[in-house]
């Protein structure tokens, strides 16, 4: 399989052609000559040879052309920067293994190679995935910012910029852990994780039961979080507003505002609709005292227990079913109004410091909402209840957390606007669509900004127009692509990708931008035997 490209970046001065070669899902900018012809819009051709039958695909790509030096090439220049306004701003991310747990970058060259990628493409700019577990490994306090600032360097040299994701939770895949010293305070007090009704430990997060309760060597999690932002602040001061222009703040399992309900299926499709995760023993805590105070202390000592397993059908107990469940009585109304009111006071805590802290700064803060789509055609919407949003029975339930994203003057992220409801499993009565568009009215009602993002590059062709057909209706500023790795840069997808940028900027190109009859590009080899050095990026 052979793959490569060719570009034009345009300038006043001339042009400058780049040859991009895709090596073992690893891109690399293989020469560069220059042209005294200024072209005014790039040109990426990818040629694709599958055995003996080869087809070259031909995508126009936004020139990097700065405003004043667009005045001077005439009307195509301006009609280009009226192009690029009416977009949303388009980021990719970075392999979540960027920098790795010795604090070095990873892959430098071929994530250089990738950055110079995107910026021919037309590419705003990238996420980069920042790890508490790298940065303060070893003691509460001792940070270590290395590998990020010099990725950070990199990419601001490309001329991209920047979205942090500041995570607190850990990844398996890649494994990134939680910080050496949480999990030793971990496998002394549990009671820091969340725990379901069957005493399994989530450890991937702290337990927001634990937020204001000093069970971090004297400190609270709250506290801990603020010191973790702080020195990020002090350290990439001269990137942000210019650079970094954007950070995600960690909110809880994966990175989103949720209880982790669906941890019993990991690595599976999922067949239930998750389990409620207040079993640790300050979740109860705080559940005795809520029930005790509305005058119904019985109504305090456990979760429901008539609710399904991980695995079970929602309607197989009492309590999710459509007709008659018990999520409709008052003890059911009582109990999921104090399990998503938990979960929206925690997204206010976190959201409040780190709006605090970065008040002062040219910079957006962000948090990540999920859009739990399994059950959402059925009236007691289960996995929303189980994840913390009180949405069954017609109840709005994303209202409570946008006033919280208003309030604190931040802008909400959210995933799988690449999810189609016509790839659904019936049996899972899901519409991703018609809940993201309810969760989007929801945030653009109170202001709060919208960024977008897809759930994973894996997926059908038709999630990329998903997603086109999602930004064409303007109520998303910007949008995440992830995640750059081996897949990304592949044959049966990066043209796929392209065709997608081009669509964003474009209703059609001009003559002189279309495929050229015999411009060959440069074929390169690609091996089924090279799998493993294809993993060599993370796509997770």
């Amino acid at each position: 399989m052979d793959v490569s490209a060719v570009g034009r970046q345009a300038g006043v001065g001339g042009s400058e052609r780049m040859i991009l070669q895709v090596q073992n899902g690893h891109p690399q900018i293989a020469r560069r000559t220059r042209s005294s012809a200024a072209l005014p819009i790039s040109r990426l051709k990818c040629r694709i040879a599958l055995g003996s039958t080869c087809r070259r695909v031909a995508i126009g790509v936004r020139a990097a052309v700065r405003p004043e030096e667009a005045k001077k090439v005439g009307g195509r220049g301006e009609a280009l920067r009226r192009s690029t306004v009416d977009r949303p701003q388009l980021f990719v991310g970075l392999p979540a293994d960027a920098v790795s747990d010795c604090n070095t970058v990873n892959h430098s060259k071929a994530i250089a190679a990738g950055l110079k990628a995107l910026k021919l493409l037309g590419v705003d700019g990238v996420e980069l995935p920042v790890w508490w577990g790298i940065v303060e490994k070893e003691a509460m306090g001792k940070y270590d910012w290395s590998g990020y600032l010099s990725l950070v360097q990199m990419i601001q040299d490309t001329g991209l910029l920047i979205r942090t994701s500041l995570y607190t939770h850990s990844s398996s895949d890649p494994a990134i852990p939680l910080p050496q010293w949480i999990t030793a305070i971990g496998d002394s007090d549990p009671s820091i994780f969340f725990t379901d009704r069957t005493g399994n430990l989530y450890r991937d997060c702290l337990s927001l039961s634990v937020d204001e309760l000093p069970v971090l060597h004297g400190r609270t999690p709250l506290q801990v979080y603020s010191s973790l932002l702080q020195s990020f602040r002090d350290n990439f001061h001269p990137f942000l507003g210019s650079t970094i222009t954007d950070i995600l703040v960690g909110l809880g399992p994966d990175g989103e505002l949720k209880y982790p309900s669906m941890a019993g299926q990991r690595n599976r499709k999922p067949s239930g609709a998750g389990e409620f995760q207040c079993y640790d023993k300050n979740m109860l805590a705080h559940l005795k005292r809520h029930a005790e105070a509305s005058g119904n202390p019985c109504w305090g000592l456990a979760g429901p227990h008539d609710a399904p397993g991980y695995s079970q059908a929602p309607d197989s107990a009492a309590f999710f079913r459509d007709v008659g469940g018990s999520w409709e009585t008052p003890y059911g109304d009582f109990f999921l109004s104090w399990y998503a009111n938990h979960l929206v006071s925690h997204g206010d805590q976190v959201l409040s410091m780190a709006g605090g802290l970065l008040a002062d700064l040219p910079v957006q803060v962000h948090g990540k909402v999920p859009v739990l789509h399994p059950w959402s055609r059925t009236r007691a919407r289960p996995a929303e209840l189980a994840g913390g949003y009180y949405s069954a029975g017609g109840r709005d339930g994303y209202a409570a957390m946008a006033e919280v994203f208003a309030r604190n003057g931040c802008g909400v992220v959210l995933p799988g606007m690449n999810l189609c409801d016509g790839l659904q499993p019936e049996a899972m009565k899901a519409s991703p669509e018609a809940l993201l568009g309810e969760m989007m009215r929801a945030f653009n009602r109170r202001g709060v900004g919208v960024w977008g993002e897809n759930q994973s590059a894996r997926g059908k062709r038709e999630g990329l127009e998903k997603i086109k057909e999602t930004l064409g209706k303007g109520a998303v500023g910007k949008f995440t692509y992830q995640r750059m790795g081996a897949y990304f840069f592949s044959p049966e997808h990066f043209p796929a990708f392209t065709q997608f940028v081009r669509s964003l900027d474009w209703t059609e190109l001009p003559a002189e931008d279309l495929p050229v009859e015999g411009d060959a590009g440069i074929p390169l080899s690609v091996s089924a035997s090279d799998t493993t050095n294809a993993r060599e990026m993370q796509t997770a």
